[in-house]
């Protein structure tokens, strides 16, 4: 076999296991760490955990320079409601993020709540019922 078959051969087999079905708890992670010459580089890592009505998910990416971000990401749902959310740090200590919530009143209408928070550390709310 050629070099490029042998290429294609791993190529087809990895793309064929990254779809293969989820079973009912799920958790997986990656890690990778790339160093060039004069100590340009960077690590990323990443995991993931669902299981029925829960998914949670977290990522790291660091700069050999110092920069960086560490997200985290969750959702819940279930019995007619959702709750969920993300929050991303930098390496300099500032965060941002966002988390939400939805509710089935079970009268024909639905409450929500959305909170966003920026960098600066403000916040704004959104909230209300709405029919559906």
């Amino acid at each position: 076999m050629s070099r490029f078959s042998i290429v294609a051969v791993a190529i087809a087999a990895t793309i064929v296991t990254s779809f293969a079905a989820a079973s009912p708890a799920d958790a997986r992670s990656r890690f990778v760490s790339v160093q060039g010459r004069f100590g340009h580089g960077y690590t990323r890592s990443r995991s993931i955990h669902r299981e029925p009505g829960h998914v949670s998910a977290s990522r790291s990416f660091q700069a050999n320079n110092g920069r960086g971000i560490t997200s985290n990401r969750h959702a819940d749902w279930g019995n007619g409601s959702y709750s969920g959310g993300a929050s991303h740090t930098l390496n300099d200590g500032r965060s941002f993020g966002r988390n939400t919530t939805a509710t089935n009143n079970g009268d024909g209408t639905a409450s929500y709540s959305s909170t966003r928070t920026r960098l600066n550390g403000s916040t704004r709310t959104v909230s209300g019922t709405v029919p559906y």
